[in-house]
């Protein structure tokens, strides 16, 4: 297998791999990007072979600097991000979210990546890692190519791969009412690790019953026919399995004494700690295709959640991605072979631009790399770092993608209320990375 420190290659010319090839550029090294759609080979979702094609949602999530997804275009605008440069040239207005124009965005950056002398765009489908020169880099997305797909689970071993995302929803743990909601485990056999929802019987059927009327997201064609685990079946194909199904399962009471009536209630959410600052706590059990809107709307019936302040919402769909503190180093690149690089939604990150973020990541991580410099990643407490850490620290039994959110980031000791909580935390983000760039 050759090795050209000057050369690298990428495979995908999707968000990340744009993002990484026009960066790589940037910094004088030479670029192979691979891309099977110039070879007219589209993906089930795929309809032009641009590269950065917008394949579902236009938007680019929030602008306000004090939210976590502006907050984390910040920091990437600030790194010179080209991604984000060609969105705002083809931005469309959107409110406070940056909306997009697909063609001339994905103009954009097909004429930046065509025109650029040191990248060479081959119409080629790549079937094994081992086709390739290092160092390189696989940044194609949740439709990789069946063929690569099986040789990519031999290299990293096929219990870290996967390809059903089933997530569920994680609420910000200041938001959740402790008068109401208790910490216990079942039968008092544990360390009192959940917090436990308590529904009445009258509760419990108006709560199943808006479940299954709540609009769901229609799945897309290259979905349809992806079937569901056990383990991980959306909260309302339990509910059309019978209206009872909830209560012997997730929502099961046994071994729950409420301290308000030293009873079992009828039926309990559960809520698991989802980091290790416990600022964040996830649904157990209510992975969901409920539209976003209905979710918050159904699950503030529960009490104790009432006034939930959701960090991430629930989704079910098909994806590939590894378990990436598992099998990747910090720097994304892989744990049996340090010249072999990851990026974008495959690393496990969720949304357009996190996956963009992995991209440009990784080429300031190869450049690191190949000039021979000590390893700096962004720091623990800016957005890019957070998600970085989110996705390369703490392995989890079941490792689940996840977006920038307020939960990802370092936790703020000091009392005060969610609103200066959330400033303090952009404030700290923004200090961090502003010392860590100079």
């Amino acid at each position: 297998m050759s090795f050209n420190k000057q050369t690298i290659h990428i495979v995908g010319g999707g968000l990340a791999g744009s993002e990484c090839a026009l960066q790589l550029a940037s910094f004088g090294f030479n670029v192979v990007l691979y891309e099977m759609r110039k070879k007219e080979i589209l993906t089930p979702a795929h309809k032009t072979t641009d590269f950065a094609e917008l394949v579902c949602s236009n938007s680019f999530g929030s602008l306000q600097e004090t939210s976590a997804p502006g907050r984390l275009k910040v920091e990437a605008e600030k790194l010179g991000s080209f991604i984000l440069k060609a969105a705002k040239l083809a931005h469309v207005p959107a409110g406070q979210a940056l909306g997009i124009d697909r063609t001339l965005f994905a103009k954009t950056i097909s004429q930046w990546i065509e025109e650029n002398p040191r990248i060479e765009v081959r119409a080629e489908k790549i079937e094994s890692i081992s086709q390739l020169p290092r160092p390189c880099v696989i940044a194609t997305g949740p439709l990789t190519d069946e063929a690569l797909a099986k040789d990519l689970m031999n290299h990293l071993g096929q219990e870290y791969l996967y390809f059903f995302d089933a997530i569920a929803p994680i609420i910000d743990t200041d938001s959740i009412d402790t008068s109401i909601a208790w910490k216990a485990d079942r039968y008092g056999k544990g360390t009192d690790d959940y917090y436990n929802c308590p529904l009445n019987k009258e509760e419990y059927y108006a709560f199943v019953e808006e479940i299954r009327n709540a609009r769901k997201v229609e799945p897309k064609e290259f979905e349809k026919n992806t079937p569901y685990f056990e383990g991980c079946m959306p909260i309302e194909a339990m509910v059309e399995r019978g209206l009872e199904t909830p209560r012997f399962g997730p929502m099961k009471p046994v071994g729950l004494d409420d301290p308000r009536t030293g009873r079992w209630p009828y039926a309990v959410v559960q809520l698991r700690q989802d980091n290790k600052e416990g600022t964040a706590f996830n649904m157990v059990g209510f992975q969901t295709k409920m539209a976003y809107p209905e979710q918050q709307r159904v699950f503030r019936m529960i009490p104790g959640l009432q006034n939930a302040e959701f960090l991430k919402l629930g989704s079910i769909h098909r994806n590939m991605y590894v378990n990436t503190p598992l099998v990747l180093n910090e720097d994304l690149s892989s744990k049996k072979d340090p010249y072999l690089f990851l990026a974008g939604q495959i690393t496990g990150v969720e949304g357009y631009f996190d996956s963009t973020c992995m991209g440009l990541l990784v080429a300031h991580f190869l450049k690191q790399k190949l000039n021979d410099q000590h390893f700096n990643p962004p720091p623990r407490a800016s957005a890019l770092g957070s998600l970085l850490h989110a996705i390369t620290k703490e392995p989890k039994e079941n490792f689940q993608p996840t977006n920038i959110n307020f939960g990802l980031f370092p936790k703020i000791e000091e009392k005060c209320d969610k609103h200066t909580k959330k400033l303090k935390q952009i404030q700290k983000a923004e200090s961090a990375f502003n010392e860590w760039i100079l």
